[in-house]
């Protein structure tokens, strides 16, 4: 049997809007045209998702939240863009998520994302999968974060920024240049304070790359080298599994500089 698709009688729904079976919409909620929603997604009350927005299957948008409304960009001209949310996404009371531009497009939040109260998600953006933005988490535009970062709340991060893989960053600091995976970053302005341990540990790491990362981390961050002597020294002497490339990689390509 396919589960009805149930909207409140005060709800809005553009005609040109499309909602998969099970999703609900609360009321006082209005859905634009070109939104689809997908399969058990539960709208609450007073959420505007304005136009051109694709949310997967079973996520849950609280009271209040703003999705698929115009970039905050000053060239923006109107152009069709989009925004993306994945599947099994949380997304809390009073979010923001602004559509992309014509630089991508896009402003993309991957699965099992939890975007917490006040949160904004600027146009242009790129969240991985298992993404938590704590409270009042402020993303400037083109800014990517990849999976299983945690940000803690308060926290501006510029644009362009690059959060790596399972990054922490603590509450209240303010992100001027990129954070490297796997490490602990906080203040304002911020410093690193190691690998995030804790975490690799929880989500299953196996000891040998935890040790071959803490080993990497010595070498790039805890040596009188500069960042390309301890890259060099580090491909040759630490076992390159690929999260230690990954950890490499991201520090030889960034842009901005790192986070030390």
């Amino acid at each position: 049997m396919v589960d009805p698709v149930e909207v409140h009688p005060q709800a809005i729904v553009d005609p040109n809007a499309e909602l998969d079976p099970g999703v609900t919409i609360g009321p006082w909620s209005i859905i634009g045209p070109g939104v689809r929603i997908g399969s058990g997604t539960k709208v609450g009350p007073g959420v505007l998702v304005e136009r051109n927005t694709t949310v997967g299957q079973g996520c849950i948008i609280h009271k209040g939240a703003v999705l698929g409304t115009d970039p905050q960009d000053l060239k923006f001209a109107g152009e069709e863009t989009h925004l993306r949310v994945g599947d099994r996404t949380i997304i809390r009371e009073y979010a923001t998520l602004n559509r992309g531009t014509s630089a991508s497009g896009w402003t993309e939040v991957g699965d099992d994302c939890l975007l917490m109260a006040y949160t904004h998600v600027a146009h242009d953006c790129r969240l991985g999968n298992r993404v938590v933005l704590s409270n009042a988490v402020n993303m400037a535009g083109h800014v990517e974060i990849e999976d299983w970062v945690i940000v803690g709340g308060l926290t501006p991060i510029h644009q362009f920024v690059k959060v790596g893989a399972h990054a922490f960053v603590g509450g209240g600091s303010r992100i001027s240049k990129d954070v490297v995976p796997y490490c602990r970053v906080a203040g304002s302005p911020p410093k690193i304070y190691g690998l995030n341990s804790l975490g690799l540990e929880r989500r299953g790491f196996s000891p040998e790359t935890r040790g071959a990362l803490k080993q990497a981390y010595r070498i790039l961050f805890q040596s009188s080298l500069n960042v390309s002597q301890a890259l060099a020294r580090a491909r040759t002497e630490v076992d390159l599994l690929p999260e230690v490339r990954h950890f490499l990689d991201f520090i030889q390509s960034s842009e901005r500089g790192i986070t030390f």
